[in-house]
């Protein structure tokens, strides 16, 4: 198994979009544009002369277009009108305070952020309730060890506790945390227990978010880059290769780089499956592709 982009090799994660819903409840969405879009074209089935205007007018907004360019992209709710559109969209106080958490995780300027604003989405009960396994998938991708503890599965004398997990996993983790990865798997599908109580892992696809998959991604492979750092200090030069190459390049070969590096990927990847010996280690692969220099067009 391999993580490149936003998909795992043998697991796959679907980005999806948030579902259409009549009335449209906001605890379905994590894009507040897409829900905007939902709910007015709802307003609109249920009373064809619901208008911007309209809208506009019980937000308190001086601009009636307001709504229409919102949902477009093309502007954004600030401090000033979001009180007036929550008052619009005649939102509970739950539905109010998770409006405004989907509103702060697009704006988010940085990951941090982002993830700290995803914790409190994720807290919230009504969205874990509709999107159990979308949460799962999020955190397979957002922590390195749950997609470990799933490839540790393949080798002959995996056991499936917390200790031998825990033991086993480089660098060493919590016990705590292997029984999470383990219960997420098994709760995922992607670890069966046979009647002779062998586990086995499987491959199933799984659907996340397409807003949290693209963070997941890259929470995913700032924690590999951190351990390939420390791979350094805690590996032996036999078992690690770290290569890197500098080179001036035209801006037009970037995509045909990529391209390159992703037929790489998939070749160790179905090098590594069609190996007939037994699994006995699981290995992190990384590539990075990233500019050193700033473009002289500004």
């Amino acid at each position: 198994m391999g993580i490149y982009g936003p998909t795992l090799a043998r697991i796959d994660i679907v980005m999806k979009p948030a579902t259409d819903a009549t009335p449209p409840c906001v605890f379905d969405y994590l894009n507040h544009r897409t829900f905007l879009s939902d709910w007015f074209s709802h307003k609109q089935q249920v009373n064809p002369r619901y208008s911007h205007r309209l809208f506009a007018r019980r937000a308190g907004l001086s601009n009636p277009s307001l709504l229409l360019l919102v949902m477009q992209g093309k502007r954004n709710l600030t401090d000033r009108t979001m009180d007036g559109v929550v008052s619009a969209l005649n939102l509970d106080d739950d539905d109010a305070m998770f409006f405004r958490l989907i509103v702060e995780f697009e704006a988010a300027a940085s990951d941090e952020k982002r993830n700290s604003i995803w914790a409190a989405i994720a807290a919230t009960r009504r969205f874990r309730d509709a999107r159990p396994l979308e949460m799962g998938a999020f955190e397979l991708l957002s922590t390195w060890w749950v997609a470990a503890t799933h490839e540790l599965a393949r080798l002959p004398e995996f056991e499936a506790s917390a200790s031998w997990v825990a033991a086993h996993l480089v660098p060493q983790i919590d016990e705590s945390d292997a029984q999470h990865a383990l219960d997420l798997l098994f709760e995922l599908g992607l670890l069966v227990r046979h009647a002779d109580s062998r586990v086995e892992p499987t491959n199933v696809s799984l659907t996340t978010p397409h807003e949290a998959g693209q963070l997941a991604v890259h929470n995913y492979h700032q924690g590999m880059i951190a351990l390939g750092a420390q791979s350094m200090e805690r590996t032996a030069s036999d078992a690690r290769h770290l290569g890197a190459v500098t080179a001036a390049i035209p801006r037009s070969l970037v995509p045909e780089l990529k391209q390159e590096l992703a037929r790489f990927q998939e070749h160790i990847l179905n090098l590594c499956d069609a190996s007939e010996a037994p699994a006995e280690e699981v290995y992190q692969f990384n590539m990075q592709l990233f500019p050193l220099s700033r473009r002289s067009d500004g």
